[in-house]
């Protein structure tokens, strides 16, 4: 369901203000941590907040006054990030040579630097296993998961938030819950858990 399919209501500017600064600035600290759990980027999760925020103010008209706002919200941003995904995915990828040039004619170029640079980008993450595992999941895996045991939110306001039924909601999270069991299965018996 698009958002411009909803009823829509007839708020006043001082009403929108309200429901905005009431309803759904509150959960900007969530949106930000589902964005980033997402995007794995914090410059990127900043951007795809802001473009939900400007959307749902946008669209504020379509909102029901005294439902859950954050689902709502988390709706936004969910069809965001599929959209702005699916638009990236199709384009080439583009690389600045003169950028990459200048760098490394630079003086400050390490002449060390490793060939595979996902071992810089992942250095930092070393040792947050179950991080990693979360984020080698398919984006739908990783969704179910973030939305009902991170966020807490039910069944069926993640039903409305990904636009599935309940039933598709309860397989997804099952079947994300055993893919990340199984990615930590090695993990946990290094800690001291055995598999019982």
């Amino acid at each position: 369901m698009e958002l411009e399919e909803l009823p829509k209501q007839h708020y006043s500017d001082k009403v929108k203000s309200e429901i905005f600064n009431n309803e759904f600035l509150p959960h900007i600290n969530s949106m930000y941590n589902f964005g980033y759990r997402l995007t794995l980027d914090r410059d990127d999760a900043k951007d795809l907040v802001q473009d939900t925020y400007l959307k749902a103010y946008r669209f504020i008209e379509s909102f029901q006054k005294g439902t859950n706002a954050k689902a709502w919200l988390f709706r936004i941003l969910k069809n965001s990030f599929i959209n702005d995904y699916r638009k990236k995915s199709k384009e080439p990828t583009k690389v600045d040579y003169q950028e990459v040039e200048t760098y490394y004619n630079s003086d400050e170029v390490d002449r060390q630097i490793t060939p595979d640079l996902r071992i810089e980008s992942l250095k930092d993450m070393i040792g947050d296993e179950i991080s990693n595992a979360l984020n080698s999941l398919d984006v739908d895996f990783k969704t179910v998961i973030i939305l009902c045991d991170l966020e807490g939110f039910k069944y069926e306001e993640m039903a409305k938030i990904l636009d599935i039924p309940i039933g598709t909601v309860r397989s997804r999270l099952h079947r994300a819950r055993n893919l990340l069991k199984e990615k930590l299965s090695e993990y946990a018996k290094s800690m001291g858990y055995n598999k019982a």
